[in-house]
């Protein structure tokens, strides 16, 4: 059991006080920012972000459900492998922004636009990912957060659009 919650809160994030998502949250965006920091090819970014999400999700559909069980609470604030994933999903979108941008400036405040845009959407929750939360034990509980991430990637790419169509003025 120990290792199970030591998966789902993502190594004790969701143990920390006071918003324990937004503590999970930060982990997929500090290693993108490591990433991109250090020049890593596009490629081995765009895998880490992947391997982010199916860990997350196979991490929170498979140990969530005794988690729940042990705690008798239907979505345990410590669980926090479910916005890992769906942070990661909306990180995704800024790996096609990086070929494009003009400058280094405009990845940077892409990645905490996409932070909080994915917090936003988590904490919202608009239709329908208040009814997705819905399903049982870990599906509920990650299936949220990942619409949220695919939310947050969605407006991610439409303000870069908007940004591009902008400065082409």
């Amino acid at each position: 059991m120990k290792m199970k919650r030591l998966l789902t809160s993502c190594f004790g994030l969701g143990f920390l006080p006071v918003a324990p998502g937004t503590w999970g949250s930060i982990l997929p965006v500090v290693i993108f920012a490591f990433l991109y920091h250090f020049d890593l090819p596009v490629v081995s970014i765009l895998t880490i972000m992947l391997v982010l999400v199916l860990a997350g999700s196979v991490v929170c559909v498979k140990f969530s459900p005794d988690i729940i069980a042990k705690t008798d609470k239907s979505d345990p604030g410590e669980i926090v492998a479910d916005e890992l994933a769906g942070q990661a999903v909306s990180l995704l979108p800024i790996i096609f922004i990086i070929s494009t941008a003009h400058s280094g400036n405009q990845i940077w405040f892409f990645i905490g636009a996409s932070f909080l845009l994915f917090r936003f959407f988590d904490i919202l929750k608009p239709w329908p990912i208040k009814k997705i939360e819905k399903l049982p034990a870990g599906w509920g509980i990650l299936a949220d957060d990942l619409l949220a991430g695919v939310y947050a990637s969605v407006v991610l790419m439409v303000g870069w659009k908007c940004w591009i169509n902008f400065c082409k003025c």
